[in-house]
């Protein structure tokens, strides 16, 4: 059996090769050639999950609205003012 000296160094290898669209299994295979053992390759592919999936969870999308025309122009908006909503509010229309 292969000695771990670096457990980030495994987790770093499942990262990179699972983003690039190489199977879980074929990465354990490889390294298993390699006389890695089974339950560091097991704690390493926890691990790299762990980590892509909080990567994931940081990302927040940015959306953007835009309006058009018939004509197929942008049309500027202005946002209602703090005392236009409260107006609109206690009239019970919606904005």
């Amino acid at each position: 059996m292969r000695k771990l000296e670096n457990k980030n160094q495994l987790v770093e290898y499942f990262k990179k090769n699972l983003a690039k669209g190489y199977t879980e299994e074929s990465l354990k295979f490889a390294l298993l050639d390699q006389r890695y053992s089974r339950t560091a390759i097991d704690q390493a592919v926890m691990q790299a999950h762990k980590e892509m999936a909080e990567a994931i969870k940081k990302e927040k999308p940015v959306i953007k609205y835009s309006l058009y025309n018939e004509n197929n122009e942008p049309v500027k908006v202005d946002p209602f003012t703090f005392w236009e909503k409260v107006k609109f509010f206690f009239k019970g229309k919606k904005l």
